[in-house]
């Protein structure tokens, strides 16, 4: 008795986690666009305390589009994706390394290495929510 007073009435199914809107590369694309910003100006700058706060800010930046980057790896992308997409698994490790290389740089080079492995990702991403 108890269990048919408990069973769900609806069954439901979702491609991710959560409905469809709330990932979206954006996210990593802006917090890579802060880190190449800080290195850019870290290049024009000398003063030691500038530096020692834009580096601060320059890691922050980089671990939260790391953390929006794995988000969507774990979370968005399933396996069909990772079927129609086998390049997809190593483009997010390379990303990942390039924002760790942004992280540690400062090289605006680096962090534009980082905002290109992103923009493949969102190409992907977009290609995907066309489906």
């Amino acid at each position: 008795m108890l269990s048919r007073l408990f069973a769900p009435k609806v069954k439901v199914s979702a491609h991710c986690d959560l409905p469809c809107g709330v990932y979206d590369p954006a996210q990593a694309r802006i917090e890579a666009e802060s880190v190449k910003a800080v290195q850019e100006k870290m290049a024009a700058n000398d003063d030691p305390h500038f530096q020692a706060r834009a580096t601060v800010i320059k890691e922050q930046r980089a671990e939260l589009a790391k953390h929006h980057v794995s988000v969507l790896w774990s979370d968005y992308f399933k396996p069909p994706h990772f079927e129609k997409y086998p390049e997809l698994h190593v483009l997010v490790n390379d990303t990942l390394k390039a924002l760790s290389a942004a992280k540690g740089s400062t090289d605006p080079k680096t962090g534009e290495k980082a905002l290109e492995l992103i923009a493949e990702i969102d190409r992907i991403f977009w290609e995907t929510k066309k489906a």
